[in-house]
């Protein structure tokens, strides 16, 4: 097993392309995009409003450690200026072994 980090974001969908770009030219190629999700924070309720014009998504990544300031650096501006929230956790990353069969 080897440590990494998860990466979890919550944004508007309209700034879904900045978010993946972002995640992108930091180093992140891989990630998860839900989209069209809801619940309730410390700012209230997201994406359950009938008259919300936007939709939210929800962005899952993992990375190395040494990533984790360039995403940092990247994100927080484009959450500081729209909205949104970015967690970061320690994870452990499984890897799996190609068996061959011996003959």
């Amino acid at each position: 097993m080897n440590p990494i980090k998860r990466i979890e974001i919550f944004s508007d969908s309209f700034e879904l392309g900045k978010i993946l770009t972002g995640l992108k030219k930091a180093g992140v190629t891989n990630c998860t995009v839900i989209r069209h999700v809801s619940g309730s924070g410390v700012r209230g309720s997201m994406g359950d409003d009938i008259d919300m014009l936007l939709e939210n998504d929800y962005v899952i990544a993992f990375c190395l450690p040494e990533q984790v300031e360039a995403v940092v650096k990247i994100i927080r501006p484009i959450l500081n200026k729209f909205g949104g929230s970015c967690y970061v956790s320690d994870v452990m990353e499984v890897q799996t072994m190609n068996c061959v069969a011996s003959k």
